[in-house]
């Protein structure tokens, strides 16, 4: 089954890296964000990946041309003209298609443009910018039982502030801090979907989180495998430090390889 990551927006909201380089190259623990989503699927056996990429794509193609200089060791011999020698050459066992998808295309223009790639068969599909700890072998097998076109991991997200209550007279009657209970679901991407959901896209660029998700929840064909366990998005450099921290520390939720 093939894993479509999203990775091609401007990400303006973490502008102190993303000015250099697309967000799913911004790196934790020495490795792009985009690596670490992608061990995950290949832990659990998925290694065939389509990078749908936008804004600064070539740093992407970039990078996995040059994979196995990032990850050998390698002498270059200038004495024999320019001889380079891969002393290692163990990597990843993975197949990586890398789709310019256009600039400023939004998410489901994304999608459309690598149907050729998806064929009549089932994938998976996620964002460049989070990870998570879900069991994505017990996501599919929950998402081939349900019998619908889409499967999202809904996270289970605490509320971050304290919490209100106010009357009609906009009197605060009550505050206290957050709580488990203030928790609510969203969606954190690590989908499953069949090939109908691109007859969900329409021609005109839209997002893919908005019409085609919307209207396949109103046909009833869009089921939420509820998730409790660690996700964290990296949208800022709070949630960049944050990641950093975890995988310094050596108790990355996420790494589960």
């Amino acid at each position: 089954m093939k894993v479509v990551i999203l990775a091609g927006g401007l990400g303006t909201r973490i502008s102190e890296e993303s000015h250099l380089k697309p967000k799913p190259m911004i790196e934790i623990g020495e490795k792009p964000i985009l690596w670490h989503i992608m061990k995950e699927y290949s832990h659990y056996g998925f290694n065939e990946f389509i990078i749908c990429c936008g804004y600064k794509q070539h740093i992407i193609k970039q990078w996995f041309s040059d994979y196995y200089l990032y990850n050998s060791d390698v002498t270059f011999d200038f004495s024999e003209h320019n001889k380079m020698i891969v002393h290692n050459t163990e990597t990843e066992n993975w197949k990586v298609t890398v789709v310019d998808t256009g600039l400023n295309t939004l998410t489901a223009g994304r999608i459309k443009r690598i149907q050729k790639y998806i064929g009549n068969e089932t994938f998976m599909m996620t964002y460049g910018d989070g990870v998570c700890s879900v069991d994505i072998n017990d996501l599919v097998q929950y998402h081939k039982n349900s019998g619908k076109a889409a499967t999202l991991t809904a996270a289970l997200v605490e509320q971050r502030f304290g919490v209100l209550s106010i009357d009609e007279d906009n009197t605060i009657t009550s505050f206290r801090e957050k709580s488990k209970e203030d928790a609510t679901r969203v969606n954190a991407g690590y989908m499953v979907l069949e090939p109908e959901v691109f007859d969900y896209i329409p021609e005109e660029d839209v997002y893919f989180e908005q019409e085609p998700l919307k209207n396949l929840a109103k046909d009833r064909k869009l089921g939420a495998y509820k998730f409790n366990g660690f996700w964290q998005p990296m949208d800022t450099m709070r949630d960049k430090e944050k990641l950093e921290e975890l995988w310094a520390s050596g108790q990355a939720p996420w790494k589960v390889w």
